[in-house]
């Protein structure tokens, strides 16, 4: 018999200021400890108070040893890099990068047409011997995400295999699971993951029983590694991010927007960036 995964903590996201006065919920941040490994960061976006102001952005700035990926729900956000890319995604876009050895870019979110931006930013770790590899982007069109419906449950599939259906965000490194469900009144939910792998879900709408405890929005759940699988259930509307990867189980020194394995690593960076060889 599979056994159900437990709950090991809630984290109620906190609030911070990231680029030019953008406003985020933060869940989990790239530390030292690497408890979350893969993953380092998860911000929920969402600029729906006049009372933020004028939407500032993300000005140029570096990155060097981590993917990261934006998934869009409102709004839009423009970015360009030192590749050359540009371009816009907007509702139910991905945007995902590798920064490898370094790259530049800048994201400034725009409101839609209902005056909102809502969206999310997961930062994956890359292994050390591929933080150092070359950058790579791409931009993931909402139309090729695979939506998948069974009994009440949608399953929009940004990154890895379920049910014979694979998300178009590939080549992570860390290979992870990474989707958007929506779950009706009175619906299950039900994906064996395997003892080993890092599993959280973020709810962003609605409320919902994660194994036996409830959590509703705006929360992050980590599960326990003590079953092969996670459940849930409801008895109202619940949206939620689910994240579930190997870990790479390998130290980290994170510094800013760059996340290495030593501390030497961080300073080269650093020192790349003053002397104009970052990219």
């Amino acid at each position: 018999m599979t056994n159900s995964r437990s709950i090991l903590k809630v984290i109620e996201p906190q609030l911070v200021i990231e680029g030019a006065g953008v406003l985020l919920r933060r869940s989990i941040a790239p530390k030292q400890s690497n408890e979350y490994d893969p993953f380092l960061l998860f911000d929920h976006f969402a600029f729906n108070d006049p009372l933020e102001g004028p939407i500032r952005g993300f000005p140029t700035h570096p990155h060097r040893g981590i993917e990261t990926v934006t998934y869009m729900l409102e709004g839009s956000v423009n970015h360009r890099d030192s590749l050359g890319n540009s371009g816009r995604i907007g509702p139910g876009d991905v945007q995902w990068m590798t920064s490898g050895r370094g790259i530049l870019h800048e994201e400034m979110p725009r409101r839609g047409e209902n005056g909102n931006i809502y969206g999310f930013q997961l930062w994956v770790n890359l292994p050390g011997a591929q933080k150092m590899s070359p950058p790579r982007y791409q931009e993931v069109n909402a139309s090729t995400i695979p939506a998948l419906d069974h009994k009440g449950v949608r399953i929009r599939l940004v990154a890895g295999e379920i049910m014979g259906s694979r998300g178009p965000v590939t080549q992570i490194a860390a290979a992870p699971l990474y989707m958007d469900v929506e779950m009706t009144p009175g619906s299950e939910f039900s994906l064996p993951i395997p003892r080993g792998h890092t599993a959280l879900a973020y709810v962003y709408e609605g409320e919902g029983v994660f194994a036996s405890q409830p959590v509703k929005s705006v929360h992050m759940a980590v599960f326990n590694d003590d079953g092969e699988k996670v459940e849930v259930h409801t008895q109202s509307a619940l949206k939620f991010m689910l994240i579930a990867g190997a870990p790479f189980r390998e130290p980290i020194v994170p510094y800013g927007p760059f996340v290495m394995n030593t501390v030497e690593e961080i300073q080269q960076a650093l020192l790349d960036l003053r002397n104009g060889t970052f990219v």
